[in-house]
């Protein structure tokens, strides 16, 4: 047996709310029940204690008083007085509580019923007090003659009269008291409607799951989220998303233009359209961005989804860097056959010695290379890239020169420079340098790596046709590049890696006429950590060497890190 389902939150709260209501109106109505019936008792007690001061001072009732027959002359004006003040009797008797006067005449010469005793001593005083009318409200005063008591005066009005005229208070206040009621479930009617359609009919136990589950999923979700409200405010971001745009808590509530972020990310994320799988730059992450505005009516907000690029582009940069190896590897097995051809034919020939000497200076040269480049890096990986760049820009024609002052002692290096951000700076320097260089007159790429001063120099000269004064700010702006569109990533990638590790890069002209890049990084700590964690190992020592790429270099090793065919000084 399925049990029932707990009333939705809405609910609760409508019956809450008309309980509180109906006891907020039953409450305000016996307050004022109460309230008008002390009010009904003291407005009796003022009326009948006016009359009755009003009667003892009229010299007609003193001249009364002293006549023969007081009754003849007092019951009259009792009655009249009685019928015109409202009140239920008008008692006029001696001091000794004998009676001149009452409604019933036949009551006329019996004794008062009631007290008189503090009128007596010159007092005017009220009581409730039950007489041959019934229980009334009395007010009791003397009447004095030349300061000598003469007679009392008791007017009242009965407590029946006073209830019949509360009760007609009280239907008024009744009607007043159920429209109230009325008035205010039908309003908190309406107003918990809205909270249903708001809450969908759910609970507060399903409301709070529900909150629970949100908070879960918000921090445990790699990627990122953004939520903007319709004032460009961020509503809401997780963790993901903090770390993605380089965020911190303090973001909530801040409009998106005041976070210092990319102008073309803010287009994105305030556009009015939805968009799919966008590539921005960070400072130091490539994010793929996915938008959809929030509407209902009116433009509500924007809910983003940010995904981190940043190690795909890596990894497809490492891609494109294997490919390029292997064609280069392809091409040199291709002219490792033709020189074996060649040593072959020698040897048929007869010509022995002539073999031997062409084969064993193919040796060395390849042997030469390799050692040159050993020498002066010691950091393998950076080894491995210039190993394998010299091979990819001989290819296309490019000679590659590791300048002579090129210098890496062991362990100056630290652990907390990511080798990767070192292949992605140096590597896509390299691409757009060879890119530059190829098809001019001598081309060469000229490759400076050192430690001076503290700092890692990076500096990579080209004989390329440079770049103009104006495009300098440029070239490092992601999609920037001479050679047509898709490409204009890899001078980007190097500014991202280089503010990664707290350094610097500055674009000058070179001395071979094309353009000059010099990164310089900074080997100390500073502000915590230079870069990512995931650094690869520290360098180690070797001596300085110059080295010139030719037709017989050596293949390059593994290497890591991003790569860019990077268009004339634009990068990939």
């Amino acid at each position: 047996m399925q049990l029932p389902r707990p009333r939705s939150l809405a609910g609760q709260l409508f019956a809450m709310q008309v309980v509180l209501v109906a006891a907020v109106v039953a409450g305000c109505a016996l307050f004022a029940y109460f309230t008008d019936r002390a009010q009904a008792e003291e407005t009796a007690k003022r009326q009948v204690t006016a009359t009755a001061r009003a009667m003892a001072d009229s010299p007609s009732v003193r001249e009364a008083i002293r006549s023969d027959d007081p009754s003849a002359t007092l019951q009259p004006y009792a009655e009249r007085v009685r019928v015109d003040t409202g009140v239920d009797f008008v008692t006029i008797m001696q001091p000794d509580g004998t009676r001149w006067t009452h409604p019933d005449p036949q009551l006329i010469g019996l004794p008062f019923i009631g007290t008189t005793e503090p009128a007596l001593l010159g007092k005017t005083f009220t009581e409730t007090y039950t007489g041959t009318l019934g229980p009334s409200t009395r007010a009791v005063t003397p009447v004095k003659d030349d300061g000598r008591i003469t007679g009392l005066i008791s007017v009242g009005i009965t407590v029946d009269r006073i209830s019949s005229q509360l009760e007609e208070q009280v239907q008024v206040l009744a009607l007043a008291a159920g429209g109230a009621l009325a008035l205010g479930g039908v309003g908190t009617y309406v107003i918990n409607a809205r909270l249903r359609r708001h809450t969908h009919g759910m609970n507060a136990a399903e409301l709070s799951r529900m909150h629970d589950y949100h908070e879960a999923a918000l921090h445990a979700v790699r990627e990122g989220l953004l939520m903007l409200d319709g004032r460009r405010r961020i509503a809401l971001i997780n963790d993901g998303g903090q770390e993605l745009l380089g965020l911190d808590d303090g973001a909530v509530g801040r409009n998106i233009d005041e976070l210092g972020l990319p102008a073309p990310l803010v287009g994105a994320l305030l556009a009015s359209e939805p968009r799919v799988d966008e590539v921005h730059m960070t400072a130091e992450r490539i994010v793929v961005v996915s938008t959809r505005p929030v509407i209902g009516g009116e433009r509500r907000g924007t809910v983003a989804t940010l995904r981190d690029h940043t190690e795909i582009q890596a990894l497809s940069g490492e891609l494109d860097s294997e490919r390029g190896f292997t064609h280069a590897l392809r091409s040199q097995a291709h002219e490792a056959a033709n020189r074996l051809h060649t040593v072959v034919s020698l040897i048929e020939m007869g010509r022995v010695d002539e073999a031997v000497e062409f084969a064993t200076a193919e040796l060395e040269l390849a042997q030469v290379l390799t050692d040159r480049v050993v020498g002066a890096v010691a950091e393998p990986v950076l080894a491995a890239l210039l190993l394998g760049k010299a091979a990819q820009a001989n290819e296309r024609g490019v000679e590659l020169v590791l300048a002579e002052d090129s210098r890496i002692d062991d362990g100056v290096l630290p652990p907390s420079l990511a080798a990767r951000d070192l292949v992605t700076m140096l590597g896509n320097l390299i691409d757009n340098g060879v890119d530059a260089a190829q098809g001019t007159d001598g081309a060469r790429v000229t490759v400076t790596a050192l430690v001076e001063n503290g700092e890692l120099l990076l500096r990579v000269r080209d004989t390329g046709p440079g770049v103009a004064p104006g495009d300098i700010e440029e070239v490092f702006r992601r999609g920037w590049s001479t050679r047509g569109a898709g490409r204009g990533l890899g001078l980007a990638l190097v500014r991202q890696a280089v503010h990664r590790a707290r350094g610097t890069v500055e674009l000058s002209p070179g001395r071979d006429g094309g353009a000059e890049f010099t990164v310089r990084l900074p080997l100390g700590e500073r502000d915590g950590a230079l870069a990512r964690p995931g650094a690869g190992p520290g360098a180690s020592a070797g001596a300085g060497a110059s080295v010139t790429t030719d037709t017989d270099a050596g293949a390059a090793g593994p290497m890591a890190g991003a790569t860019a065919d990077g268009g004339k000084k634009g990068g990939s």
